[in-house]
């Protein structure tokens, strides 16, 4: 009798879950008119994978970095700008030199291999790179350098690459490295033991790699070298910023890494347009540029560049936002500023995304 009852019961529960089931989706067809099937899941999923997801930049003036008293002081800016950048899933920074008497923005490359003899933007380049690279590659992609000294005093990104060695993802940041290139390249990824490529690559090139499933680290296990957006595409991690080098504000705009370069430009300034965050409308974009200047502010980054000399910054940018109105000090430092305006930003970039995916 007790196992007849105990039947009855779970044919009673079955019946109520395909019930409520049942009313759910009624109640969905009512309010929505249509509902999604699981096969309409997939195709939106795979049309987002398609489109690929919108990217959102900055840029900000090395400038800010001279303001700092000392080389200590100079590095703890620079690190609450990568956690903020970081926190707010930015894809990319770029550090404008206002002061660069250079138009080439090879120039970086320069200061890379120099002596330590470096400006405030490309101190702030180096730091930010070292910062978003993951701590077991450091060693191999950044010699010692004065500029490195202090950033032993600051806190880590925590960014969802930066993974620990115990820990097995899909995908790692590894460096490729010297040795047998009979079957591959061998590449460090941070794990007990190196890996190996099918690709043949040079040594010291920092790489994202496939991992797969296998948690087996057999040599004969070859894996594959891919795109750096794969993990962001297929898993919708955010997979760190890039930094970028610019000699002046219109290189900013000119040479950017993205086919098509940026199609909604927004500078920011005290002097700006003040709009509630609830009520900025930004129209779908597939890259997003936020501007933030140097000590005197973006005003005089126009100046300073011979490209911009003379123009207005409502002709510079397609929004001049004030983000911070009724401030309480006389100023704001950009470090504050970004911190400050990505937060303002984070609503209308989502639903600016929300309307790219709608069409």
């Amino acid at each position: 009798m007790e196992v007849e009852e105990a039947r009855q019961q779970e044919k009673a529960s079955k019946k109520t879950k395909k019930e409520k089931k049942r009313e759910k989706r009624k109640s969905l067809e009512q309010s929505d008119g249509e509902v999604d099937t699981p096969k309409d899941e997939k195709k939106k999923k795979t049309k987002r994978k398609e489109k690929g997801k919108p990217t959102v930049s900055i840029a900000v003036a090395g400038s800010i970095v001279d303001n700092a008293q000392s080389l200590e002081l100079a590095t703890l800016l620079a690190g609450q700008i990568a956690r903020a950048v970081t926190i707010f899933r930015i894809d990319e920074v770029v550090v404008f030199d206002s002061k660069s008497m250079s138009s080439d923005d090879a120039e970086v490359a320069n200061f890379e291999n120099g002596d330590g003899n470096e400006n405030g933007a490309q101190f702030l380049v180096k730091i930010l790179r070292y910062l978003e690279t993951p701590q077991y590659l450091r060693k191999r992609l950044f010699p010692m350098h004065q500029s490195l000294k202090y950033v032993g005093l600051l806190p880590p990104l925590d960014a969802p690459h930066h993974y620990r060695k115990h820990e097995w993802s899909q995908f790692r940041e590894g460096v490729t490295l010297d040795g047998d290139h009979s079957k591959g390249t061998p590449v460090d990824v941070g794990l007990m033991k190196n890996i190996l490529v099918e690709q043949i690559l040079e040594p010291g090139k920092r790489v994202t790699v496939a991992m797969g499933t296998n948690r087996d680290l057999n040599p004969d296990a070859v894996r594959t070298v891919v795109s750096s957006s794969r993990p962001r595409e297929e898993m919708g991690l955010y997979w760190g910023y890039r930094v970028r080098y610019a000699s002046n504000l219109s290189s900013v705009f000119n040479s950017s890494s993205f086919k098509g370069g940026y199609d909604h430009v927004i500078g920011t300034s005290e002097h700006g347009q003040v709009i509630s965050s609830s009520e900025l409308v930004l129209p779908s974009f597939r890259h997003l540029l936020i501007v933030f200047g140097g000590l005197s502010g973006l005003e005089e980054s126009i100046e300073e560049d011979n490209n911009l000399k003379g123009r207005g910054a409502n002709e510079v940018f397609v929004s001049y936002l004030n983000t911070c109105p009724h401030q309480g000090s006389r100023t704001i430092r950009t470090e504050e500023a970004i911190l400050i305006s990505l937060q303002y930003f984070q609503e209308p970039i989502r639903r600016a995304e929300a309307q790219f995916f709608e069409k």
